[in-house]
């Protein structure tokens, strides 16, 4: 997964219904996906932001010693600038980059 360079786009856009259940011919099922992996790219995100920022902690008592540091807010202001999970799935999703399993189906097609 590249986020860094990615062709998702940072703000909102409209996509046409029929692209995103094209696969599954139930638009239902293709947003649980879609959430699901959007999910995945997010505790992704946040664990690698918290590493990072984690490096930049200091370990002081005192509120009153509160330094403001610049590496750190550039950190922030870099994944603050990146698109957002759930748009970086449906970009995943009409790239056809998700593969998923409907188990449900094959129990349907017994009955």
């Amino acid at each position: 997964m590249d986020i860094k360079n990615s062709k998702a786009p940072v703000s909102t856009t409209t996509i046409d219904k029929n692209i995103i259940d094209a696969k599954t011919n139930n638009i239902y099922e293709a947003i649980a996906v879609i959430s699901r992996r959007a999910n995945q790219i997010n505790s992704h995100v946040k664990d690698e932001l918290t590493g990072k920022l984690d490096e930049f902690a200091t370990f002081n008592d005192s509120l009153e010693e509160i330094f403001e540091n610049k590496e750190q807010i550039e950190v922030s202001k870099f994944y603050e600038k990146l698109p957002k999970p759930h748009s970086l799935a449906v970009q995943e999703w009409i790239e056809d980059k998700i593969q998923y399993k409907n188990l449900g189906e094959d129990e349907k097609s017994e009955i």
